[in-house]
């Protein structure tokens, strides 16, 4: 997902039992501090020359929290396997974390905190594209800090320092798209989106690989993000003929829409839905029988049977038993252990400096050859990732959703920069 989710905000701001329920999980997992202090996780031994400080900037609470609260759970995570594993060249890494909030306004003054007070030497985190927007000044080049940048988003970020480890839409659309059209058989695309950068720049690129393929756009339409009703977009969808409705509409409008469009009839008359940000934290936000035969494409799901992605799930699951924020990818939790991880071998390739330039260097050219879903590079110069991408089709099992995994690409480039 991405840009300006600051409307989605409840008028009366940030719900007290929201942040209580928060606050209360990271003490839980051993985290200090609280919502306005800030949380700290101290490794379990020190060194001479003290800890790599490691800044997590992401929702706690908010309309986003669903993804934020995996996000640090996933860092968390990373970071004690690390710390177990002897550290970075013998140094424990401390975690920092921050809540944004879901409000780019609210996360600025405290990702200032990370830098100015804590003064990290990275900053990790932010799921929306606004997000990034805003504290990436704060972080690079005001504070002069790496930051890494986790989450699926519309391309085109190309900040030095500023790091991508989550899909592009090319990663995402080229796999995707010609697979509904040539092995599904839907050519007649509708594109309901929600009204901010992501979804322009993601149908702008969907568009063409559509086009290119034999298919076509129906219509596309923007929409207010607290939108609720649809009836008129589901009645173009019908009078079109629409047989694949490409979805960018992000919540709060995602749940009434999907709950409506459900309603319709569509999937039962042969509609088939499509949406590059669901995964298995979706249910979350949205009704299992809503997302059934639901296309996507990412770089992971729990389906993919490998031992180390099978071992990273079942190491998750005993760190944080009975967690409703699972470890997928739509929500920025691979992109999150995929930065941490590069981040480790960055430092490691300098011998243990900590310097912006010497880690970016080092990261430009990083390679992980495990992590969830498979091995990725950074592509030299370009601050982007290849990795695997796989498409999937949602399916409905005892009341809950399952992803099949139905196709796989290696190493895909990202097409940025």
């Amino acid at each position: 997902m991405s840009q300006n989710f600051l409307r989605m905000q409840q008028p009366q701001g940030i719900d007290r039992r929201q942040l209580l329920r928060g606050g209360a999980a990271l003490t839980a997992a051993g985290w200090l501090g609280g919502i306005a202090s800030g949380f700290l996780l101290r490794p379990r031994w020190a060194h001479a020359e003290g800890p790599i400080k490691m800044g997590i900037a992401t929702d706690i609470t908010g309309p986003i929290a669903p993804g934020g609260n995996a996000n640090w759970q996933v860092a968390q995570y990373a970071v004690e396997q690390i710390n177990q594993g002897g550290g970075i060249l013998g140094r424990p890494v401390e975690l920092y974390l921050e809540d944004t909030a879901s409000d780019p306004k609210i996360a600025v003054g405290n990702v200032r905190k990370l830098i100015q007070e804590r003064k990290v030497d990275v900053v990790l985190g932010g799921i929306t594209s606004a997000m990034r927007q805003a504290i990436k000044d704060p972080i690079v080049n005001r504070g002069r800090t790496l930051y890494i940048y986790p989450q699926l988003y519309e391309g085109q970020e190309c900040t030095k320092y500023l790091f991508c480890t989550g899909p592009t839409p090319a990663q995402q659309c080229d796999e995707l798209i010609p697979h509904l059209i040539k092995t599904v058989g839907k050519k007649r695309f509708a594109m309901p989106s929600a009204n901010y950068v992501w979804p322009q720049l993601l149908n702008k690129y969907a568009r063409k690989v559509i086009e290119a393929n034999g298919g076509e756009v129906v219509f596309e339409e923007y929409y207010p993000l607290d939108q609720l009703e649809y009836s008129a977009t589901i009645g173009k969808v019908r009078d079109g003929k629409v047989d694949c409705v490409f979805n960018t509409i992000i919540p709060p409008g995602l749940q009434p829409f999907f709950k409506q469009l459900y309603e319709s009839g569509f999937q039962k008359s042969g509609g088939v839905l499509s949406c590059v940000y669901f995964d298995e934290n979706l249910l979350n936000y949205v009704a299992a029988e809503e997302m059934e035969g639901l296309y996507t494409c990412l770089d992971y799901f729990q389906a993919i049977d490998d031992p180390f992605s099978r071992e990273l799930q079942a190491g998750y699951a005993k760190k944080f038993p009975n967690t409703t924020f699972p470890f997928t990818a739509g929500s920025a939790a691979t992109g999150m252990y995929r930065g941490v991880k590069f981040y480790e071998a960055a430092v490691k390739a300098t011998g243990g400096k900590l310097a912006r330039e010497e880690v970016a260097a080092a990261m430009d050219t990083s390679r992980l050859e495990n992590g969830p879903g498979g091995p990725a590079e950074m592509v030299p110069g370009k601050l982007h990732c290849k990795m695997n991408m796989y498409v999937a089709v949602c399916r409905l099992e005892g009341g809950k959703t399952k992803y099949e995994v139905i196709s796989k690409a290696a190493m895909v480039d990202p097409k940025e920069c």
